[in-house]
């Protein structure tokens, strides 16, 4: 699929960088237009009655880019699975206004309106924990480049705590600024790093920043290099 890259693939995993705009998995009224689809569609090579498949581990937004990670068989999902709370997420994003402090973390709790609105509480019997570190590292005269990890994995996180926050990212259609014209949500899955289930070492994977980003706030790369650490032996895939 068109937009969609392939950081690493082994017997056990599918890394891919996934762009803004594409579903994870599909609904109701979108089923073709995923990752899933054509990550399924790759690994059976076009030939529909072929039994191998792709098994979800995590998702990210539809107007999420960045690190997703796929397993190639079911004991590999869940032993992913299993030790995700274990998993090291960075996140670049690109928020509203300047940041008082330049780092924190935001402690609330999450709830889920019953028209699945996200909205944050400070009441524990209302929601469910949820903690995000940020730490700024570029500020332009209205915006702020972050560097966004989520301590825990509520569903829209990330998104939800930075508004409440009092900066909103940018671009962001549902929690973000009334009547704001920008062409995506400027949130990136940018590194990603856990154990790899079947060698048991810790691996890191990294998707290139949309130049998206540096449009808004200008260069940055110099703030933000890191060296994944991928594995240095790669068994052969398994279509």
């Amino acid at each position: 699929m068109r937009g969609l890259e392939i950081i690493f693939e082994d017997r056990d995993i599918l890394v891919v960088d996934k762009p803004s705009g594409l579903l994870t998995m599909g609904t109701e009224k979108e089923r073709a237009r995923t990752v899933y689809f054509a990550l399924t569609d790759y690994v059976r090579k076009g030939a529909a009655r072929s039994r191998n498949r792709i098994f979800i581990v995590h998702r990210l937004d539809r107007e999420t880019s960045g690190v997703l990670v796929f397993a190639k068989n079911e004991e590999t999902k869940f032993a992913l699975q299993g030790g995700w709370g274990e998993a090291q997420k960075k996140y670049l994003a690109v928020v509203h206004g300047r940041c008082e402090t330049p780092s924190d973390t935001i402690t609330s709790y999450l709830a889920e309106s019953a028209s699945h609105r996200v909205y944050s509480t400070t009441d524990p019997h209302k929601g469910r924990l949820a903690r995000t570190r940020y730490t700024v590292l570029k500020e332009t005269r209205n915006l702020s480049l972050l560097e966004v990890r989520p301590l825990t994995g509520r569903k829209h996180q990330i998104r939800v705590q930075l508004a409440n926050h009092g900066h909103p990212v940018v671009g962001d259609a549902r929690y973000g600024l009334p009547h704001e014209r920008y062409r995506r949500l400027a949130l990136h899955a940018r590194c990603l790093t856990f154990r790899h289930p079947a060698t048991g070492e810790v691996v890191s994977f990294e998707a290139e920043t949309p130049v998206y980003f540096h449009e808004l706030v200008g260069s940055f790369r110099h703030l933000c290099r890191e060296t994944p650490r991928t594995p240095d032996t790669r068994a052969p895939a398994t279509q």
